[in-house]
């Protein structure tokens, strides 16, 4: 449909552009998520493995390919919903690190913030239509319905066929 070839890569462009950005000038978004992280491994202290890289640099490196990559595979079409998942997976801690409007005091800045805010919950909805867009297909969980119901109709005959053939 031309509405999906035309929406996912508007929808993935700011996805591509923030990647890349982000690679761009790794070191000043480490240090505006710096706080974020240090507060949110603070808390989450012996839950993550130690596997999990705590460095910012590296997490917004993390953040900037899964962007790139998502936002180039929802663009494409290819495996949409997966990407938008992961999508809606990076803005989450990004939106949360990076406008936190709540602990500005300067009106104007936090004014700013709050609208980014907004406009990346906004972004989160487009995602979660994207992530749920079945592509007119029915979906996994009518299609596992419709299958179990199916079964029940099958056992049900069988299950007469063989009382008929028993009283026979």
């Amino acid at each position: 449909m031309i509405l999906r070839r035309v929406a996912r890569p508007l929808l993935a462009s700011i996805f591509v552009f923030g990647g890349i950005g982000a690679l761009r000038d790794t070191q000043g978004h480490a240090k505006a998520a710096e706080p974020f992280l240090t507060e949110t491994f603070d808390k989450v202290e012996g839950l993550v493995p130690d596997q999990v890289p705590r460095d910012p640099a590296t997490l917004v490196r993390i953040d900037a390919a899964v962007k790139i990559g998502a936002g180039l595979a929802l663009a494409s079409g290819k495996a949409p919903r997966l990407a938008a998942v992961a999508l809606l997976g990076s803005l989450v801690p990004t939106t949360l690190a990076s406008h936190r409007f709540w602990a500005l005091t300067d009106p104007g800045e936090k004014q700013a913030q709050q609208i980014q805010f907004i406009k990346n919950a906004s972004l989160a909805g487009g995602l979660l239509l994207a992530a749920g867009d079945t592509a007119g297909k029915p979906s996994l969980g009518w299609r596992a319905r419709r299958t179990a119901k199916k079964a029940g109709k099958r056992a049900d005959k069988l299950a007469k066929r063989a009382e008929k053939s028993l009283t026979d």
